[in-house]
C-alpha cells in the first residue's frame, strides 16, 4: 500500500519528479497536436466532432444559454448556494490583498520612470468534468481574474452525454456573474480558446486544471496564449514529528489519493511511532471510504513514508520534492516553515488540512505540481496582469546621459543606437 524509504543521506541532489514515459508522452503530444490543427482548420465543426468522439455528446449548440445558467442557480440546493457564496467572499478577500499599485521614480531634470499594471483583455477558464465536477475550480479561477479587472471571462467545461454542463459548475458561474459558457472540454477546448472559432472567442490567458490532454494542449499552445502553469497529478507531502495525530495525517493522505490513481501522498517524519500509526490508519480507511479502489492504487504506486533523522533533513526532502501541498505538523511549525523554500501551498498544524484550502480558507488552490513549485507560484491576481514600464525623459535629462549611452552602444557595435541618443543629446538651439 505504502512504500517506506530510509534516507541514507541528506545530500541527494536527484529530483524524484513523476514523469510520464517518453513513449506515452510522444503519443499524447501527437494526438493533441492533431486535435489543435483540426480545431484551427474546422473551428466549431471540429469541436462538435470531438465532443461526439470523446464525450458521446451530439451538440446542437456549443453555447450554454443564459436560461440554462439561471435555471441551474434556481434549482440548486440553497444550502450549497450559501456555501459557494461564503467561500467566494473568503477567496475574494484574500485576493484583494494581491492587487498592485503603479509606482513612479523621479529622475533629474523633470524626468521620471514608471511602472503600470493592466489586466489582460480576455481570460479562458477551463473547468474539468469527467470523474467529478469542481465548482470550487470556478471560484478559484474566476475570482482572481475579476479582482484583476478582467472584463471578458469565458468558461469552458465538457458536457455529459446529454450535452449538459454540470449544474453545480453553472451555479458557481451564475453566482459570479459569468455568462459566456461553452460546453466543450479536452484539448479541443484549449485549442478553441487559443485560436478562436466561429462561436468560442480567442483569449489572452488560459487557466484551470485538466487531464493529461488538457495539460499537454496548454503546454503546446503556450506562447500563442498565456497559461497559469502545466499541471500534473495532485500531490501532498506531510512533514511531521511525533506531535502529529496519525488519524489526521492518514485522512489527509487518503484525501489527496482519492483525486485519481496518479495522485501522490507522502509522509516525511522523524517518528517511527507516527509512521506505524499512519500505516495502520490508512489500512482502516481503505475499508470504509467510497473511492477505496482509487485511493489504494494511488497509495500503492505513488505513496511513500520517508523516515528522516531530524526536521532539518526532512525540510531538505521537502525542498527536493517541491510539493503542490505541504502540511507541517511539528512542535515548532514556524521554525520549520523558515527552512522551506519550495512548496505551492503550506498548511501549519494539526488543524489546517489541505481540504480547508481546497474550498474555504481563501488562498488559491490552483498550485504548481510535479516539482514546479521550484519556479511556479499559485494562481493569483498577477496571473491576469500585465506590467508596462514607462520612460519619460526631458531634453535636459537626455542631454545629461546621451554620451554615456552612446559609448555603451558603440561598445556593443551598435552605431545606430549611438546616433539615436547623440542626436537628442546635442545642446543646440532647436
Amino acid at each position: 500500500m505504502v512504500r517506506q524509504f530510509d534516507l541514507r543521506s541528506s545530500r541527494n541532489h536527484s529530483r524524484p519528479y513523476r514523469k510520464i514515459s517518453s513513449d506515452s508522452s510522444v503519443e499524447i503530444e501527437n494526438l493533441v497536436n492533431a486535435i489543435i490543427r483540426r480545431v484551427q482548420r474546422q473551428g466549431d465543426d471540429a469541436l462538435r466532432y470531438y465532443s461526439k468522439k470523446f464525450d458521446g455528446a451530439a451538440l446542437k449548440s456549443l453555447s450554454v444559454s443564459e436560461r440554462e445558467i439561471l435555471s441551474a442557480r434556481k434549482n440548486a440546493d440553497p444550502k450549497f448556494v450559501r456555501l459557494l457564496t461564503e467561500a467566494g467572499k473568503r477567496i475574494r478577500k484574500f485576493h484583494l490583498h494581491q492587487r498592485r499599485a503603479p509606482w513612479k521614480i523621479g529622475e533629474k531634470f523633470d524626468s521620471d520612470l514608471r511602472q503600470r499594471y493592466l489586466p489582460v483583455d480576455r481570460v479562458g477558464v477551463y473547468v474539468p468534468g469527467g470523474k467529478a465536477a469542481y465548482p470550487s475550480t470556478v471560484l478559484m479561477n474566476v475570482i482572481p481574474a475579476q479582482v484583476a479587472g478582467v472584463e471578458n471571462i469565458i468558461l469552458v467545461s465538457p458536457p455529459d452525454k446529454s450535452g449538459n454542463v454540470n449544474a453545480d459548475v453553472l451555479t458557481a458561474a451564475a453566482i459570479l456573474g459569468i455568462k459566456k459558457i461553452f460546453r466543450v472540454g479536452g484539448a479541443q477546448a484549449i485549442a478553441a480558446l487559443a485560436y478562436g472559432t466561429e462561436t468560442v472567442p480567442a483569449v489572452d490567458v488560459i487557466v484551470g486544471p485538466g487531464n493529461i490532454f488538457v495539460a499537454t494542449a496548454k503546454r503546446l499552445l503556450f506562447g500563442q496564449v498565456g497559461i497559469d502553469s502545466v499541471a500534473g497529478p495532485s500531490e501532498i507531502v506531510v512533514l511531521a514529528d511525533d506531535s502529529a495525530r496519525a488519524d489526521f495525517v492518514a485522512s489527509d493522505m487518503a484525501a489527496q489519493a482519492e483525486h485519481d490513481e496518479s495522485a501522490s501522498s507522502v509522509l516525511v517524519t522523524t517518528s517511527d511511532r507516527l509512521a506505524d500509526g499512519v500505516r495502520r490508519e490508512l489500512k482502516n480507511l481503505l475499508l470504509a471510504l467510497t473511492r477505496k479502489g482509487v485511493i489504494s492504487s494511488s497509495l500503492h504506486n505513488h505513496g511513500a513514508i520517508y523516515r528522516v533523522k531530524n526536521l532539518q533533513q526532512g525540510a531538505e526532502v521537502v525542498n527536493n520534492l517541491a510539493p503542490e501541498h505541504l502540511e507541517i505538523i511539528t512542535k515548532n511549525n514556524e521554525a520549520v516553515l523558515k527552512k522551506i523554500r519550495n512548496a505551492g501551498s503550506i498548511f501549519l498544524g494539526n488543524y489546517s488540512p489541505v481540504a480547508l484550502g481546497d474550498y474555504f480558507a481563501g488562498p488559491n488552490h490552483v498550485l504548481p505540481t510535479s516539482g514546479t513549485a521550484r519556479f511556479f507560484s499559485p494562481l493569483s491576481v498577477d496571473t491576469f496582469m500585465k506590467r508596462s514600464s514607462v520612460i519619460n525623459y526631458s531634453r535636459r535629462g537626455m542631454e545629461s546621459v546621451s554620451e554615456k549611452i552612446a559609448h555603451f552602444a558603440e561598445h556593443e557595435g551598435l552605431t545606430a543606437h549611438a546616433l539615436s541618443v547623440r542626436l537628442r543629446g546635442r545642446k543646440s538651439g532647436r
